[in-house]
């Protein structure tokens, strides 16, 4: 009988919170197989760093954003330093989630992959077509970024909500936009919830998508 084996790099990663430099030490040296374990495990299930002292809590957060959003709980995942409890982000590595800290949320469904799709691509031809029109040269630097990064994300099977501006033609943007803002406003007022700057929604059409993104992530 042949025993299961663990590849070097990741048996040294032990903890439900790793250090984010070593966990991003055993993604690099250990291979297409640990990015994937660390993508799956670490970075994806069991009870996120920032609910670790109240996971019913995170349950009931769950559930709450389950009926706003029209999606199974178990689709519903933190990400970021708020699942391993420091910041993977380059110019942040090593973080750790406090307040100052965004809550990131991602969502895997194909149902709400393809609504928001479908209100980018309505948003995108409006604006190139001079329907509607930016507040200001702020705005407007913003909507042709986003025009761009939105069909090369959409093509890697994910979306963020950020980029789709939060416009009364938009529904189902609108009602991510006030569930987010509803969300941070209920944590505020709720005894031992973590304390976050604002909270965000990316979505994925599927896992194999979210895995993916995740092992390029870690290139």
């Amino acid at each position: 009988m042949e025993a299961f084996k663990v590849p070097s790099e990741l048996a040294k990663l032990t903890g439900t919170y790793p250090e984010a430099s070593a966990l991003l030490d055993a993604a690099k040296k250990g291979g297409e197989q640990s990015k994937i374990a660390i993508a799956r495990l670490w970075m994806s299930e069991g009870i996120p760093y920032a609910f670790r002292d109240n996971p019913a809590l995170y349950e009931s957060v769950r559930g709450w954003l389950s009926i706003r959003l029209d999606v199974d709980p178990k689709d519903l995942h933190l990400s970021g330093s708020a699942r391993i409890g420091q910041s993977l982000a380059p110019n942040k590595l090593g973080k750790t989630f406090g307040p100052h800290s965004d809550l990131d949320i991602f969502i895997i469904s194909e149902k709400l992959f393809e609504k928001m799709k479908d209100e980018f691509n309505y948003w995108s031809y409006n604006f190139e077509s001079r329907n509607i029109e930016p507040k200001n040269e702020r705005e407007k630097n913003f909507w042709q970024e986003n025009i761009h990064r939105g069909p090369k994300n959409l093509n890697k099977g994910f979306i963020d909500s950020g980029i789709i501006p939060n416009l009364d033609a938009h529904k189902t943007i609108k009602n991510i936009s006030q569930t987010m803002w509803l969300l941070k406003e209920k944590l505020d007022v709720t005894e031992g919830a973590p304390s976050v700057k604002s909270a965000s929604i990316r979505c994925y059409r599927d896992w194999g998508s979210y895995v993916r993104q995740m092992v390029l992530s870690f290139t």
